[in-house]
């Protein structure tokens, strides 16, 4: 464990999730603030100080882009994390314009998400240009969002895609596509 990056923040609106990473986090020996909106994610921070934050992109409310510029206005030694499940080159430039130490794609680990927080960015290994997902990848995220903004209502979810209900459903039972 990295001595600078004993206290941790954490923020992410799934609660199951949240808890998973914190507990691990603490058996690999962090002090941990979980919360699960960019607004309580300040509050959290002014009573914590923590060297690193992890932070889920889709949030609600404030957004993690927001919470990362807020957390990187107020201290801006502090590493931080973006989390998402819905990656995508706009957003991963967007965060790295913002000051983001690293981005990752859900589903990660606490070990993942240590190796990624103490790794120095000007040292990481990469396989040259970002890939762009492809189409099939792209229209399963899409799906996913729309239907996480309908809190999991099938129905919802496809008359705002402008499908038949029964070909979404069809869709969901797919493992998603490879990027």
């Amino acid at each position: 464990m990295n001595p600078n990056l004993q206290r941790i923040l954490l923020v992410d609106d799934d609660h199951v999730y949240l808890q998973r990473l914190a507990r691990a986090l603490r058996d690999r020996g962090c002090t941990v603030a979980a919360v699960e909106t960019a607004e309580a994610a300040m509050a959290a921070a002014r009573l914590l100080l923590p060297q690193a934050a992890v932070l889920d992109l889709k949030l609600p409310g404030a957004s993690g882009l927001a919470c990362l510029r807020e957390l990187h206005a107020a201290w801006p030694e502090m590493r931080i994390l973006i989390l998402t499940g819905y990656g995508s080159i706009a957003t991963a430039m967007e965060a790295v314009r913002q000051g983001v130490w690293d981005y990752l794609t859900k589903p990660v680990d606490a070990d993942q998400i240590l190796a990624a927080l103490t790794s120095d960015p000007s040292e990481r290994q990469h396989d040259g240009e970002i890939t762009p997902s492809s189409l099939d990848r792209l229209e399963w995220e899409h799906i996913q969002r729309v239907l996480n903004d309908h809190q999991g209502n099938v129905t919802q979810t496809a008359a705002a895609l402008g499908m038949h209900r029964r070909s979404l459903q069809r869709k969901l039972r797919k493992e998603p596509p490879n990027p």
